[in-house]
Formats: structure tokens, sequence, C-alpha cells
């Protein structure tokens, strides 16, 4: 039996190489001046944005620019908000990785109250956003977050009383997806891995979760077949465009499953050490995924040797791993070693090399949500996991 689901709205998606030709037809559809919100490497200094903002011209689309150099801030937030309130601005574009497009959900959606996007934040602030934006575009160029398919948008303050919190709405899934693989070809080698685990472990962790259901498992798995097939590609060569297309359509339908079924304990770390350092989130996800699963299957086989979760665990090992072994714990142990396999082959760095030290982990660790990680881990377990990758 099916079991009952209710899913998430998604934006208008448009996929697949070429289709940024379309961009300049679709934003006169809600009107002739926009927010550009991008920075210069992932799009603004690079050879298809010239040809982009010809078209912006020709359609005689006006545009201001916001330029996100990082992870976007509440401060960021504000400042963009407060230039242009006063206006009447069409849509937001965000052109960029998912730093760029959490930036640009979240200002679409401060155009239209008064106050900080800080009392607006999920454990930050107090006030209940109405849902109420202008009308927002997500056009990535990296295979990571998902942020185009997504009703939250993460913004981070880091140091002693750092945070990294979402505002997220109902509302703020972008009107538009338009996802153009063509976009990721300039993506350097070290953020493809990195986005590309981030997207890896946003699939697993959707597929993995109590609340996923047949119809994210079916989005999950094909996802996970794309990772499997064009993420080591996609690094080595970044201009394959076949490998691009199917990261690409990964890192979407990643989005997807995780706006529907949740992610699990790599993104609860994500959060808790992304307010405390500036650290890429794909690295956090990418060098703690391996450990986090093998720590959550030893949990598994400690409480109930024929779980669910590590059914789907043997699920994932056969995906990834060509065998005629019928053993699942063959599987299940095979999968956690492709992840350390992956680990070693992206030379993923440790926490260290970012400020995280020894006596920061209890800290850490006390700070972190397990969100829906298929078995609740203790303490000592959160400890195992992130001193690994110290």
């Amino acid at each position: 039996m099916v079991k009952p689901f209710s899913f998430s709205k998604l934006p208008q998606i448009r996929f697949g190489p070429g289709k940024l030709d379309l961009l300049p037809g679709m934003i006169s559809g809600f009107g002739k001046k926009i927010i550009l919100v991008s920075n210069e490497r992932s799009f603004t200094g690079t050879e298809p944005a010239s040809r982009f903002f010809e078209a912006l011209g020709r359609n005689d689309i006006s545009f201001s620019v916001v330029n996100i150099p990082g992870e976007p801030s509440p401060e960021m937030i504000d400042v963009a908000s407060a230039r242009f309130i006063s206006e009447k601005i069409d849509a937001v574009v965000s052109i960029g990785g998912g730093s760029v497009m959490d930036a640009g959900k979240a200002i679409s959606a401060m155009l239209c109250v008064k106050g900080s996007v800080k009392e607006f934040l999920e454990g930050v602030g107090t006030r209940e956003h109405p849902g109420l934006k202008v009308p927002f575009i997500a056009v990535p160029t990296t295979s990571g977050t998902g942020s185009e398919a997504t009703k939250n948008a993460v913004l981070s303050e880091t140091g002693k009383n750092g945070f990294k919190r979402s505002l997220r709405h109902e509302n703020f899934v972008p009107d538009v997806a338009l996802v153009d693989p063509v976009l990721t070809i300039g993506c350097p080698p070290e953020v493809t891995a990195a986005s590309g685990m981030d997207c890896f472990s946003q699939l697993t962790e959707a597929f993995l979760s109590g609340k996923s259901c047949e119809y994210t498992d079916a989005l999950a798995v094909e996802g996970l077949k794309a990772v499997k097939d064009c993420l080591k590609k996609s690094y080595l060569d970044g201009t394959d465009i076949i490998a691009r297309s199917g990261m690409s359509f990964a890192a979407l339908t990643s989005g997807i499953c995780l706006a529907n079924a949740g992610l699990g304990v790599v993104h609860g770390f994500a959060s808790s050490i992304g307010g405390m350092v500036s650290i890429p989130h794909g690295v956090i996800c990418g060098t703690l995924m391996a450990y986090a699963n093998e720590v959550t299957v030893r949990e598994l086989r400690k409480s109930a040797k024929d779980s669910a979760a590590l059914r789907k665990y043997a699920k994932l090992g056969r995906m990834f791993i060509e065998s005629t072994v019928s053993s699942d714990d063959y599987y299940i142990d095979g999968f956690i070693d492709y992840l350390r396999e992956l680990t070693s082959f992206f030379n993923l760095p440790r926490l260290g090399l970012f400020g995280i030290r020894p006596e920061d982990v209890d800290a850490i660790c006390r700070m972190t949500e397990q969100k829906n990680n298929p078995v609740r881990l203790d303490n000592e377990s959160l400890i195992d996991i992130l001193t690994a990758r110290i």
C-alpha cells in the first residue's frame, strides 16, 4: 500500500542546455525592471552573461546588480532590501550558486515587509513572515543545493553567537527555475566536488528520511543514478555537457526531495558548523558524509537488524556497487566504502583547516539538530562523526 503523503508546490521548471536564452522573455512576463543577484565568479564576468545583458537590452529590461561574494548574511539582505524597497521592482532574478539563489529568495521576500530579515528567521526571530514576495526566478550555475526548487533561504552569521538559519514560507518557492547545464561548465573542480557532494548527501538523506514516501523515493533514486554516472565525470572534465546535465538534474531533484522528505544529521552539522566558522556548505556536507552514514549504520544495526532504513542502505549499495553478491550487509558496507573513496578522490578538506578545533566539538554537537536522520544518535556518536574529520 502507498502511504499517505503531501507534496510542496514546485516552480515552473525549464531544464536543458541553452535554456538561458529563454530568460529575457520570461522576465518580460513579469515586467521591465529587475534586480539581478549574482557574483562575478559565477556569472556576471562570464561570456554567457554578456549575451544575456545584450538580450535584456533588446527587450528593454532595466536591471540593478546585487553582488553576493559568499554565503549570505542577514546584513547583506537588509542592505539590499533597503536599497530597493521604495522602488517598483517587477522581479528578482538570481543567477549563481546556492548562496546567490538563497540571497535572491530572501531579497524578494523582504521587499514586501518592513524590518530586518533576522526578525523572521527560524530559531532567531519572533515574527512570522506573511509570505508576500516579489516574483523570483532562480538560475543555478552550480549543481549542489537545489535551492531553485525549495521554499527556504539559508542565511548565516559566523562567530561565537553565530547561526545558520532559514527564512521559510511555502510562497518562497521560486516562480521559475531555469536550469541550463551550460552555466555550470566554468565551475572549478573543487566547487564541482563540494557542490556535488552536497547534492549527493541531500538525495541520500531524503531517501533515508522517515518522512520519505514512494514519490520522493522515486525522484531520489533517479537523482542518485545521475550522481553515480556523472559526478566524477563532471569533476574530471568540466566541459562534459552530458555529465554537467546529469548533475544539474541531480541537484534540481535533490532540492525537490529535501523540500518534501527532509534531511539528516549531515545537514544538522552544516547548520551548527556554518554558524561558527566561514566554510563552504558543500565542504561540510562532503567531508562528513561518509562518517555520518557509517555511524548511522552502526547505530541502526544496534537497534534493529532488519529496519527499513537498513534495507534502504542496501538499495543504495546496489545502486553504486556492481556485484553478484546477495547479502544486504555486503552492499551496506560497500556503500560506506564508496563514500570514503569519494572523500579521498575529491581530496575533501578536513574541518580543522577552517578553524574547527577539538575543543569546539562538544559545543557543536550540542547545537546540532539531527533533523530526519533514520536513527537518533547520542552525543558520543555525534562526537565520533565530527572528530573523524577535524
